[in-house]
This record gives C-alpha cells, sequence and structure tokens, in this order.
C-alpha cells in the first residue's frame, strides 16, 4: 500500500468503514475512524499510538509510521 495522509487518508478510511459497516459519526478523528476499522477486522486498535509495530497484516502501517518489528 502506498503512503497516504490528509484528505486522501481519510477518504480511504471513510471507504473501508463503509464496506465493513463500522459507523461512522460526524466529528470523529481519522485514528478513531481508524482504530475502529482495525478493530472491525480484528487487528489491534493502534494506529498512530506505536513506535514499534507487530502487526504485519495491517493496511494502515504505511501511514501510521510504526516501524515494523522483525
Amino acid at each position: 500500500m502506498e503512503f497516504l495522509k490528509g484528505s486522501q487518508l481519510f477518504s480511504l478510511a471513510r471507504k473501508k468503514a463503509a464496506e465493513l459497516g463500522v459507523v461512522q459519526a460526524r466529528g470523529v478523528s481519522l485514528a478513531d475512524l481508524i482504530h475502529r476499522i482495525q478493530q472491525a477486522e480484528g487487528c489491534q486498535p493502534c494506529f498512530k499510538e506505536r513506535e514499534i509495530c507487530d502487526q504485519n497484516n495491517c493496511c494502515w502501517q504505511v501511514s501510521c509510521g510504526a516501524k515494523l518489528d522483525g
């Protein structure tokens, strides 16, 4: 996946949330929306909260910025 930020990343998150049936309340931050998506996908809700990541299957890892463990 390519590095996305700002409105492009928010657009992708909204689309993915709609596909997964994740509720999107107005005023939800990008990180909170991605946390909800991560939970729906069975991943740890950790976007932008870790320096080192062990979630190799997470599609948000590139935009998160955490370094992959291992």
